[in-house]
């Protein structure tokens, strides 16, 4: 946790001139192709359970795109919602003998055969963002990401700090164990009540019709909360429609997170840092090939949960429109 917390604190440093000037010089790194090291090109993919448009896995991308240049990483990136699918990916990655593998685990179930066939075939694996209780069991050297139970346990004393009696858990996307760990966790530190509703993140008429039709007929309804940025906007519009004064709080930042709690129509944010999650998962398996290296000992490498409120606002809109934050 100290390596991520230092990496967060090289990123964020360019208020003084040396952290700005080394920040452009990365970026001209990165930009150019040019790698910091002269080890052999590896070629590492990344297989995702990412939706097309899905700003979030944009930064996990911009994260592993800068490593990648820095250590000398052909990178490829790949990604389905769909678990079937996803599994195939992986295989591809397999049938192209990369030298690394990057995996999500949403639906541990359909990636585990896959996932154990890389292992075997000798490719270094590390699973990112979701699947931290699997990880191990399917042979990953270990799990970059936040635990989502803590998450959601920090989500739940949040809004007793903040008065709330009953909460909404928004769950777009079915049989993601990352998404039900995160509800099951504000549960267990909300004072209040907890109800979840299922929607069909692909549909966002249909997500903000959902929130909106609740918030109408549940007036005791004081908190919603959305799994992923990409829906927060739109609970708020829903919470205006409905005439409702519950407030919105989200899972992970984006832009318009940030702008949301600049000026108040949102209320708290939790951030799992996706650039670490990309960033960190390349630099470790270079580390790794390079090395021998591995952080951890063994555990997960937490890159979160951090509660940003309207405080935070001011400096995440510069990170966010550079595409770290």
């Amino acid at each position: 946790m100290a390596f991520a917390v230092a990496a967060v604190a090289v990123l964020g440093g360019c208020s003084s001139t040396g952290g700005k000037r080394a920040e452009e010089a990365r970026e001209r790194a990165a930009a150019s192709g040019k790698a910091n090291v002269n080890t052999p090109r590896w070629t590492f993919a990344m297989v995702t359970h990412s939706g097309d448009g899905d700003t979030y896995w944009d930064i996990v991308q911009s994260g592993a795109k800068q490593a990648a240049a820095k250590d000398n990483i052909d990178f490829l990136y790949s990604h389905d919602e769909e678990a079937g699918p996803q599994a195939q990916l992986v295989q591809t990655a397999i049938d192209k003998k990369v030298d690394g593998l990057i995996v999500t685990l949403a639906k541990p179930d359909a990636l585990e055969r896959v996932v154990k066939k890389a292992v075997k075939a000798g490719i270094p694996v590390i699973t990112i963002n979701s699947g931290q209780q699997e990880s191990k069991d399917f042979g990953a050297l270990t799990h970059i990401g936040q635990d989502e139970v803590l998450a959601g346990e920090a989500v739940g004393r949040e809004l007793n700090k903040r008065g709330r009696k009953k909460a909404l858990c928004v769950k777009h996307e079915q049989g993601n164990v990352g998404h039900e760990q995160r509800c099951d966790g504000i549960e267990k530190t909300f004072d209040g009540t907890v109800q979840d509703l299922n929607v069909d993140g692909t549909n966002m008429p249909g997500v903000k019709s959902s929130i909106e039709a609740k918030l109408q007929s549940d007036g005791k309804v004081d908190a919603v909360v959305t799994l992923g940025a990409p829906f927060a906007p739109t609970a708020v519009q829903a919470k205006q429609d409905a005439g409702s004064e519950a407030e919105v709080d989200t899972f992970d930042l984006n832009a318009k997170v940030a702008s949301g709690l600049k000026d108040g129509t949102l209320g708290f944010a939790v951030d799992q840092q996706p650039y670490l999650q990309g960033y960190e998962a390349v630099d470790l398996l270079w580390l790794h090939r390079y090395n021998g290296d591995m952080l951890g000992g063994g555990r997960p490498v937490l890159t979160g949960p951090q509660i940003l409120t309207q405080k935070d606002a001011g400096p995440l809109e510069e990170y966010t429109k550079r595409g770290t934050r």
